[in-house]
């Protein structure tokens, strides 16, 4: 197997793992098998909900701060740090500069498996409520 596609294979088993785990938690916190079916299916579409949008709502954070949107919320929190340190106001550069010099150093990374298993998740969460709520809403 190709180095490429093993680690696209282990990030995405990472990924699924790390939302079973929620998943499970949200299971467990919540007391399954406890109770009627339709109890237990409305305890799972919510594991899988959550798990899902937690993750699909990390990728999309994950997405928001590589476009840069947060580089203005750090270089106003550097400012802050340096207006307290003795003779800091020597090191400030201009905003653009700092811009600039963050884009260059900040890595794209590629973490659709994030994206992709949260959307998974999410959609089987979302097929479970509606199964729930065709069989027994009253």
């Amino acid at each position: 197997m190709k180095q490429e596609n093993r680690s696209s294979l282990i990030k995405y088993a990472i990924c699924i793992g790390i939302e079973l785990i929620i998943a499970f938690l949200v299971i467990w916190s919540k007391g399954f098998f406890t109770d009627r079916i339709e109890v237990n299916l409305q305890i799972l579409s919510d594991a899988f909900f959550v798990s899902g949008i937690l993750m699909t709502l990390f990728a999309a954070m994950l997405y928001v701060s590589s476009e840069g949107a947060l580089v203005g919320i750090g270089f106003v929190l550097r400012n802050v740090v340096l207006t307290f340190i003795p003779m800091g106001r020597a090191r400030q550069e201009r905003y653009a500069d700092y811009r600039e010099r963050k884009m260059r150093e900040m890595k794209k990374n590629n973490d659709s498996c994030i994206l992709i298993t949260g959307l998974f998740f999410l959609s089987i969460g979302i097929v479970l409520t509606l199964i729930w709520y065709v069989n027994y809403y009253v």
